[in-house]
This record gives C-alpha cells, sequence and structure tokens, in this order.
C-alpha cells in the first residue's frame, strides 16, 4: 500500500491579508487530519499573523527570510519547496498572483513557488474590485494554464465594507481541497472493490409514535465507510437513524427497521467485502399497532415479541452472492474474548470485531473505541483510539486482505 495521508506534508505561505488569522485555523485541521504544516510567511503577512502564534500550532520553524544563512544552510528555500507533498498560498493576495503569475523571485514565499515542482493550491483573498480587475483575471487565467489549483473566493461582506466576491474561502473548505487532492493522487488499493457497511441502531416500532431502540450513534460504522472510500472502493451505506453526514464518496440507504437493513443489504450484493457496524435490534413487535397505544390506569400493556433476521448470519451463509470477506461486530458488556469467537463460530463470518460497551466505557454514542480483531487464527487487541483511526486501521487490514496477505 502507498503513504497514506497521515505522512503527507504542505508547505503553507501565508500571505498578506485580513484573512491571514484563518490560515491558525487551517493548520488546527490540517493537523486533525495527521498533516505535516511547514509556514512560510510573507513581510506583510506578520502584520496580521504572528511567527510564534503560526511555530506554536505547526510544531515547525516558521520560514520569512530569504538571505537567512542558517536557513539556506539547514534547508534552502529549494529544499523547502520540495519537501512538501503540495504548497497551499492561503490568503492569496491580489500582489502575490501577480508576482506568481509573472515569475517573480523577490522574496521567500515568491522564491520557493518558483523553485518547486510540487502542485499548488492558492485561496485568493482581496477586495472585490481587485479581484473583479482584468489584470487579476488574466493573473488567474495564467495561473490555472501554468496547473496551479485554487479554490474560492467566496461571496460576502468585506472588511473594507464592501459586498462580492473576494472573502477568501473557509479554512475547512480549504483542508477538504488538500484532502480531496491527496485522496486522487494517493495510491487507491480498493479501486474497483465494491464494499457494503451497516451502521447505527434500528427502530422498530411498536405504534405510530413508540419504537425499540438502542445506545447506537453510528459513528463507527460512518467512520468505516468514509475511510474504505478514501482507500477508492465503491461503498454502500446502509444506515439506521443517526445525525451524521453522509462521508464524500459514499452511497447512503437510510432504513428504520431490522428487516428493511435486511433488504437493502440483499438489494446491494454481490460485492467483495460487507461490515456489520450497526446495532440491529434482536426483537421487534410482534404486530404493531397502527394506532397509538393509549395508557389505561393500572393496566400495562402486553408486547409480544418476535425476533428479527439476523443479517450477519444471513449474508454469512449465502451462496455465491456470498461477499469474499464478511466482517461482524460483537458488542459486547463482560467476556469479551469469549464471546466474540463464540459469534464468529455461530455466524460464520470471516472477522469478528468485539469492542466493549458496558456503562462507563463511553463506546455507545461516544467517540473512542477499542477493539479486539477476532479470526480463526487470531486474536489481535488494539489500543483505544479515536472512531476515525479504529475505521484506518479497519480499512487498511482489509485491503491487505484483498492484496492476497492473510489476516
Amino acid at each position: 500500500m502507498g503513504e497514506n495521508i497521515e505522512k503527507k506534508s504542505v508547505l503553507l505561505i501565508i500571505g498578506g491579508g485580513i484573512a491571514a488569522y484563518k490560515s491558525l485555523e487551517l493548520i488546527r485541521l490540517l493537523a486533525k487530519q495527521g498533516i505535516r504544516t511547514r509556514a512560510i510567511l510573507t513581510r506583510a503577512a506578520k502584520e496580521f499573523v504572528t511567527p510564534l502564534s503560526v511555530a506554536s500550532l505547526t510544531g515547525e520553524k516558521v520560514y520569512d527570510d530569504l538571505f537567512s544563512l542558517t536557513d539556506e544552510a539547514e534547508m534552502g528555500h529549494i529544499q523547502l519547496s520540495r519537501s512538501a507533498d503540495l504548497l497551499v498560498v492561503a490568503p492569496a493576495t491580489a500582489d502575490l498572483m501577480a508576482k506568481m503569475a509573472t515569475g517573480q523571485a523577490t522574496d521567500l514565499a515568491t522564491t520557493a513557488l518558483l523553485a518547486t515542482d510540487k502542485p499548488v493550491l492558492i485561496a485568493p483573498a482581496m477586495n472585490v474590485r481587485m479581484w473583479q480587475h482584468p489584470a487579476t483575471q488574466r493573473n488567474l487565467t495564467t495561473l490555472k494554464d501554468d496547473g496551479v489549483m485554487t479554490i474560492g473566493p467566496d461571496e460576502g461582506d468585506m472588511a473594507c465594507g464592501e459586498y462580492g466576491p473576494g472573502r477568501m474561502a473557509e479554512p475547512e473548505a480549504i483542508c477538504g481541497a488538500v484532502l480531496d487532492f491527496f485522496q486522487k493522487n494517493a495510491e487507491k488499493p480498493l479501486k474497483g472493490r465494491k464494499m457494503l457497511v451497516t451502521a447505527g441502531p434500528t427502530h422498530e416500532p411498536i405504534d405510530p409514535v413508540r419504537y425499540i431502540a438502542n445506545r447506537s450513534s453510528g459513528k463507527q460504522g460512518y467512520a468505516i465507510a468514509a475511510a474504505l472510500a478514501d482507500l477508492g472502493a465503491d461503498v454502500v451505506l446502509v444506515s439506521g437513524p443517526t445525525r451524521l453526514e453522509t462521508p464524500r464518496g459514499v452511497t447512503l440507504k437510510s432504513i428504520e427497521s431490522a428487516k428493511d437493513m435486511l433488504a437493502a443489504c440483499e438489494a446491494a450484493l454481490p460485492v467483495d467485502g460487507a461490515i456489520f457496524a450497526a446495532a440491529v435490534a434482536d426483537w421487534r413487535v410482534e404486530t404493531e399497532s397502527d394506532q397509538k397505544i393509549k395508557k389505561r390506569d393500572g393496566q400495562l400493556p402486553h408486547l409480544c415479541l418476535a425476533e428479527n433476521p439476523d443479517i450477519l448470519a444471513t449474508v454469512s451463509t449465502l451462496g455465491k452472492n456470498r461477499p469474499t470477506l464478511v466482517v461482524g461486530f460483537a458488542a459486547e458488556t463482560q467476556a469479551i474474548i469469549e464471546n466474540g469467537k463464540a459469534k464468529l463460530a455461530k455466524k460464520g463470518c470471516d472477522w469478528i470485531l468485539a469492542n466493549d460497551v458496558g456503562i462507563g466505557t463511553g463506546t455507545f454514542g461516544g467517540d473512542e473505541n477499542q477493539i479486539i480483531l477476532l479470526t480463526d487464527k487470531l486474536v489481535e487487541e488494539w489500543p483505544k483510539q479515536s472512531k476515525e483511526a479504529v475505521a484506518r486501521t479497519v480499512a487498511a487490514r482489509i485491503a491487505t486482505y484483498f492484496q492476497g496477505d492473510d489476516v
């Protein structure tokens, strides 16, 4: 497998505009994605953000002086411009764009941009009239012809009091563009593979206003779907009711009940791999009332329960439509490994990802998870980590499996 996003690095060139303060949030967002950032400040940028504030967020020395002998000895401007995987200019002022378009090298920022052999992404930011000026638009056309990527500017109120296009794109959008670039250019070990993921709870209706459910948030399943899509897989996500956004590049099929989930999973087949992260309700009310069950003093309603379809076992024991790899989850509150092994044997799946969802663990609804990977050959305990980190590990192991390496 090729390098993942966590090993990527960005050289951020901060231009001298009021939007420079947004670069600090951009650095934070990139760091959350595991992307290393070095920064160059133009002389004008230091009027808006300080080298100390930038350095405290990047954890790296901030560069600003083209003629610093120390910097030249440690990392010359040529090496600095080529040591990153991507150069990002944010904000890209009208002056910086003009210098880039005409090939000027008057300071460290423009010298690095001229000397680089790496891709460049700019986030323009300037007064609306400056943005609309023919000279700026000519420079923009030149830069695009040279292969420079752009994001924004957005339309809105300006610091100068005017309104129109010229606001720098928000840090979240710039971070998203950086991630999209890396993902599009990264090795995609699951490209051409179709994956099915289930997530969230199911709601089993009692009457029009009540239902049986559980505490699952869907976060782990959604994160796994996103991680598989990042590795190039064509992902169908069958999800019970959640408040989560659909991950980029993922096809969402929303359902309510366990019966609905099974039908949606069967409709998605055939797939190469299926990961059943949903917390499906084991039981449903045998006969759903079509009217609200009224409360009667001293009388409790009698609910007859029926067993829901076992989606994991059903898919695991299919004939020719069985996925090559079937992964189930075992949400347990005691004897995690023993119960997980029993589920592996009973369901007929290939892997079980067992986890402790007992009171106090914070797994259901929380942002962290601790997984024990169980197969017929191994028991592998993973450290407690974010659900996104768990998802990336799961996706990487699945990619390894499909590359022919047994787990």
